[in-house]
Formats: structure tokens, sequence, C-alpha cells
């Protein structure tokens, strides 16, 4: 066989498995639990199931192909991912159990919900439903991207971009419908295996087979390119210490209501089981460092990489080093680190949509199985609209990419300020919105990120938090009269079975 034949045989093989996986995982439990089911696991997850899901959340294609690429490009910024992604764990650790609590509490499945739930508006949830689709899009395609890359690389050309960009949909798409996320939960400890060993061995491989062990990379690394060691690495890059570290801390906000971390949170069996997952999740990013240390190798070994291009600088060193089979298993990995988080967050729209925007419609409201069937219909349409932007527009993709964080951020005063502070107010909340989207866009799209050295997002931020406050304070207060273990959450650490009441 050719070993574009091996390496494609392989991938089909384990694509099969994957999808046959999500089957194993629901069956007998998907069928009749409703959305609650599909979209949080019945909130059965345990501990293991959790912390691979969590963690595979932070290790998606990107760790593949942009943190090698970035590795190649500028070298030291790149590492701001490892430094937000453990700041996040760290403040995971007190919101994710007071989230978890609040939506146990309330029957609430995503953070639509719980915006809803806060300020006693149905229609908040829709709307917000419809701003976090907008900016979880751009995951999507990126993800597709990432996989339709890797599809096409490790078929050694054989299989196009196109075709490769409609295999992950067509992979991705029917396994989420049938999985939900208890079917990534599964699937996420198969592809964690591969992950680990996969970047274990080429961690060893590439430094001994293309320089001679640690020794001689390093040298080379710190005699040639030392720019690539120091922020703001090589190229004069916009991304210095300003921008590392504002980038770091708006990220590690973001990433706590990051509607897909959400599901994780609200997936658990119990509050402590989130607490120790905070505790190690760190650890999983110390795989990170290979990806970004293997995009350095890429200059001695395949120099001159510009553009998109320098995406591929790890694969270029498998595919250049190892036979097909290698290429497959290594390329497997990949692509199950592009399907499961574009599972999760195609999953969490349709949850969105199925429970903040489908409810509204009476005959919906009434029937779980209804919305569950809604969601599912818009997984199906979102996925589409990915793929369709991603053949259409694939420089929008870079653009929206940019503000996906940061305009992610401009829900925090909203959802985490509103759950612990009675006082805010509806008005307040929905102004400061407004002016912090408005703001980050504006800053994106018009060339200025970063700007001043900083994260165009934190500026955003602030502009954001500052009439947030100013609103609420100058307005009358919201008229609610229910009591503040309804409208707020609270940590469930001292409540007897973990759940406030």
């Amino acid at each position: 066989m050719s070993d574009a034949a091996v390496a494609t045989t392989l991938f089909g093989v384990f694509m099969v498995a994957t999808v046959g996986l999500g089957l194993l995982a629901v069956r007998g439990k998907g069928k009749g639990g409703g959305l609650t089911e599909w979209s949080v696991g019945g909130r059965s997850l345990g501990a293991v199931f959790i912390w691979v899901l969590m963690a595979g959340e932070g290790y998606t294609s990107f760790s593949y192909l942009g943190a090698a690429g970035w590795g190649y490009n500028f070298g030291a910024p790149v590492l701001y991912v490892v430094a937000y992604m453990s700041c996040g764990y760290a403040v995971g650790y007190v919101v994710g159990p007071m989230l978890w609590a609040y939506a146990r509490q309330h029957g609430l499945v995503s953070i639509t919900d719980m915006v809803a739930h806060r300020f006693g508006r149905p229609w908040l949830g829709a709307g917000v439903a419809i701003l976090v689709t907008v900016f979880l899009l751009p995951y999507i395609q990126l993800q597709l991207t990432g996989m339709g890359v890797v599809v096409s690389t490790i078929s050694y050309g054989s299989i196009s971009l196109n075709w490769a960009y409609f295999i992950g949909f067509v992979v991705t798409t029917a396994f989420v419908v049938v999985s939900g996320l208890r079917g990534s939960a599964w699937v996420s400890v198969l592809k964690d295996l591969l992950v680990i060993v996969t970047l274990a061995f080429l961690a060893l491989y590439v430094p001994v087979h293309y320089f001679d062990g640690y020794g001689d990379f390093l040298g080379r690394l710190v005699d040639e390119k030392s720019a690539w060691l120091t922020l703001p690495g090589s190229g004069g890059s916009p991304y210095g210490e300003g921008w590392f570290a504002t980038t770091t801390f708006l990220n590690a906000l973001t990433v706590v209501i990051f509607p897909t971390t959400v599901a994780g949170y609200l997936g658990a069996r119990s509050a402590d089981g989130l607490r120790r997952n905070a505790m190690w999740l760190p650890a999983y990013n110390i795989l990170l460092f290979v990806p970004m240390l293997l995009g350095m190798a890429a200059l001695f070994v395949v120099p001159g990489l510009t553009g998109a291009g320098s995406n591929l600088a790890l694969f270029e060193l498998v595919v250049d080093s190892l036979p097909a089979w290698g290429v497959g298993v290594i390329g497997v990995a990949a692509a199950l680190s592009s399907i499961v988080p574009m599972a999760v967050f195609m999953l969490v729209i349709g949850t969105m949509w199925g429970s903040s925007v489908l409810s509204l419609v009476p005959r919906w409201r009434e029937s779980s199985q209804a919305q569950k069937a809604g969601s599912q219909v818009v997984v199906v349409l979102a996925g589409s609209l990915a793929l369709v932007l991603t053949y259409a527009a694939p420089n929008t993709l870079v653009r929206l990419s940019l503000i996906s964080y940061e305009g992610m951020a401009q829900l925090v005063p909203m959802l985490l300020v509103g759950l612990v502070w009675r006082r805010l107010s509806l008005v307040g909340a929905l102004s400061g919105l407004a002016v912090g989207v408005a703001v980050v866009c504006g800053l994106v799209f018009g060339g200025h990120d970063p700007v001043l050295g900083m994260n165009a997002g934190i500026v955003a931020l602030a502009a954001n938090l500052a009439v947030t406050l100013v609103v609420t304070y100058v307005c009358p207060a919201d008229r609610d009269e229910r009591p503040d273990g309804d409208v707020l959450a609270r940590d469930p650490l001292d409540e007897p079975d973990g759940v406030p009441v």
C-alpha cells in the first residue's frame, strides 16, 4: 500500500471507532434523557471524565498547529496559552462550584439560562445565546480548518482541503448529535491517551533525530535564535510584556465563563470533584510545551515557512521523518483534538438555543425531548454555517478569531458580577455589554489590537465594567421580590449536600 493509503486507512478506522464510542457511551441513557442528559450528561459525570473533558477543551488542533506555528513565528509569546490556562484553573476553583450549584439548584443547563434566571428575563437568555453563537462560530471554523489541514497532510495531499473540511464536518456533526456531552467525555479518554503518547514520543524523537539530542538543539536555539526566547519574540512582534500580562489576565477570567467550560462544570457529579480537577488540570499544560518547542525546532529543519504555512511546522517534521503508520497515528491524535472541542462547541450552541431561544415558544417549552430535538437541528445548522464560511470566507476566520475571546470577555460583568452582587441592574449590565462589544470590535477591526501594548479585550472590559457600575448606581435598582438564595450564586462548600438551599 502507498503511504497515503496506510495513513488514511488508519485515520478512517479511528473515525468510525469514534462515532461508535459515542453511541456506546449513551447506550440506554441518552435516548429518553431529554436535553439535560444530552447537553450536560445528566449531571452525573465522575472526576475522571470531567478531568479529561475539561483538559481536552484546552487541547485542540491549535495545540498541534497553532502553538507550533506561533513557536515557529514568534517564540516566547506563545507561552501565554500555558499562563492563562493555569491561572484560569485557579479562578475556576472558586467559580466552577458556584456555577455548578446555581445551575443544579434551578435546573439550568447553560450560561444563557443563568443570565435569564438571574435577571428574571427569558428574552435576555435568547439575546445572549445569539451573541455567544456569533463568538463561538469562529472556533468551530478554526477546528474545521485545523482538522482539514491535518487530514490533507496525513494523506500526503491525496485528499484535498475542501474534502477534508467536509469529512471533519460530517464526522463531528454525526458524533455530537448522537452522543452529546457524555460521548465527548468518553472519546476524550481515547484522545488524551493518544495525545500523551504521541507528544511524549515526539518530544524525545525529534531532538534526537534532527539534532543528536536536546543539548545540540537548545545550544543552536540560544546561539542562532535567541530572539525567540524572550518577549516580545522574533521579528519585532507586538506581543510584549504588557500584552502577555493583560492577555493572561483577560483569558483567565474569560475561560471560566466560556460556554464549553461551563458545560464541563455542569456535567460534574459534585462540586468537590470540580475543585479536585482545578488542582490537577494545570499538570496537563506540560504537554503544551512540546508543540511550542518543536515549532522552534522546525526553524532549523524547514526554514522559510510563512503565513498559514507556519501552522504546518510540526507536521512537516512528522511527515518528513516518520513512516506512514506513524504519520497516521499522530494525525488521528490531532484530528481527535479537533473533534472533541468542536463537538462541545456545537453542543453548547445547540443547548443554548434549545433552552433559551426555542423555549420561548410554548410548545417547545413544555417538552425537554422537543428542546433536545430542536437543539440537535441547531447543531447541524451551526456546523453547516461554519462549513460554508470555511469555504467562502477563510479570511473572515482569521479576523473573527481575534475577537472571540475578547468578545466573550464582555459577558464577565453580566454573569460573574451579577451572580454575586444583587444591586447590579439589568440596564447597567446591558449598557456595559453594549459598550464592551462595540469597543472591542472597533479596536480589533480597526487594526488596534494590541492597543498601547495591551490586549484590546482588556481595554474593552474596563470600559464595560465602568459603564456597568455607573449606570447601575445612577438608575433605580431592579424590582425583584425573589430572595437572595434564588438570585445569587453561593459557594456550596459548607452545604451538606453541596447545593445551596
